[in-house]
């Protein structure tokens, strides 16, 4: 039997990016001793009083179905955190709970895009964005950035790719590189979006993960609430990979059409879960910072590392748990680079082909061992990457 050519066509025909990270981990199976620097995956569990606060909501007897749009209690209080936080009036009604930030990305793209529509997208770009849009029937658009310009996204290129385009995907703190975007290419991107009448995806998952800077949500941008829809999640905030618990703020009229789908499609996230999310949410940045800073001393042990050599270029590591390293001076792909750096040195990182044409000649190192694990490898590395170049 055929299968539809929406879901065989996913990836396009080519490659999903993660043949490295797939071999890592069956090494690792095997037995072998990998230092694994590829997915953002924390090096510590979900907070011991979050699973307290989860095992108490469940033992509690909230198993059974939860309400779809999410409970109501954790919508307010993700409505007065963004209120907070952002300065923009949100309430319950501009919030929907999904399960985890992945289901909330296809979710606002089925909510802007019909079939044979364009979503655009920054390259370089979380492996699964291209899919995600092809997913819903629409066409990925790449918007390139360059190294150069710290993978900035530049007005005239964003201008040149929303012709005809329904919408537009960005991510700040941004998964691969590490950068923030500069108030004014938050500008840009929303100038942009007015001139060509284009839904804004922001993705913005990392937001608590920011070491340098300030994060600048296009929904703060005046004007731009009604036409911007902010994707969040658990995951990275409060170390909570595993419980799947994400998040659409957005205007009212498409809040209710996505509570609509998730009623036909997941059809809720399960309540004691919510639960914990909620706790999680009311112990504030303490906790946030507690998550982060693992991330926040190890960009200073790279950097320091880093200043010491000259073969590699550190693109801007602003926010986010990654570090995106530009190795074109070792005459190798990204590619190659990860292969070899995996077979010789058994450390794995992601190549930044996995993420994209802009990304090629580029690696991206995740943040996320112990810190004199991260610093070992990290010296090994650039031991490869000088001895590679010579």
């Amino acid at each position: 039997m055929r299968v539809s050519h929406r879901i065989a066509n996913l990836t396009d025909g080519g490659s999903d990016g993660w043949e490295v990270f797939d071999h890592a981990r069956k090494l690792v199976a095997d037995g072998a001793e990998i230092t694994e620097l590829t997915i953002g995956e924390h090096d510590v569990g979900t907070d011991p009083v979050i699973l307290e606060a989860m095992h108490a909501a469940a033992m509690g007897g909230h198993t059974g179905y939860a309400s779809v749009p999410g409970i109501r209690t954790l919508r307010q209080t993700l409505a007065e955190r963004y209120t907070e936080r952002t300065g923009v009036p949100t309430d319950i009604d501009n919030v929907v709970i999904t399960p985890g930030g992945q289901s909330a990305l296809f979710a606002a793209h089925a909510g802007c895009c019909d079939t044979g529509d364009t979503g655009l997208h920054i390259d370089p770009y979380y492996a699964t964005y291209p899919a995600t849009i092809r997913g819903v029937g629409a066409h990925p658009r790449a918007v390139t950035t360059r190294s150069r310009d710290g993978f900035q996204p530049q007005k005239d290129v964003l201008n040149a790719a929303a012709e005809g385009a329904r919408s537009i995907l960005i991510n700040t703190p941004n998964n691969p590189t590490g950068v923030v975007y500069a108030p004014e290419t938050i500008r840009n991107i929303c100038d942009v979006a007015r001139d060509h009448d284009l839904w804004i995806i922001s993705d913005e998952v990392y937001d608590t993960q920011v070491w340098a800077g300030e994060h600048l949500s296009p929904r703060m941008i005046s004007g731009m609430a009604d036409q911007t829809l902010v994707v969040g999640s658990m995951s990275k905030s409060h170390a909570m990979t595993g419980s799947r618990v994400g998040w659409i703020i957005g205007p009212k009229e498409m809040i209710s059409h996505l509570i609509d789908l998730s009623t036909c499609t997941t059809y809720g996230v399960p309540g004691y879960i919510q639960d914990a999310a909620e706790f999680a949410l009311k112990q504030g940045r303490k906790l946030e910072e507690k998550i982060a800073a693992p991330f926040r001393r190890r960009r200073e042990i790279a950097k320091r590392l880093l200043d010491r050599q000259n073969v590699i270029k550190l693109i801007p590591a602003d926010g986010a748990m990654y570090l995106m390293l530009d190795i074109r001076a070792t005459g190798q792909s990204g590619e190659a680079f990860a292969w070899h750096l995996l077979e010789r040195e058994r450390i794995a990182v992601m190549p930044g082909e996995s993420f994209g044409k802009a990304a090629a000649g580029h690696i991206r190192v995740a943040m996320t061992v112990e810190d004199d694990a991260f610093e070992t490898a990290l010296q090994r590395l650039c031991a490869k990457a000088e001895e590679m170049a010579a």
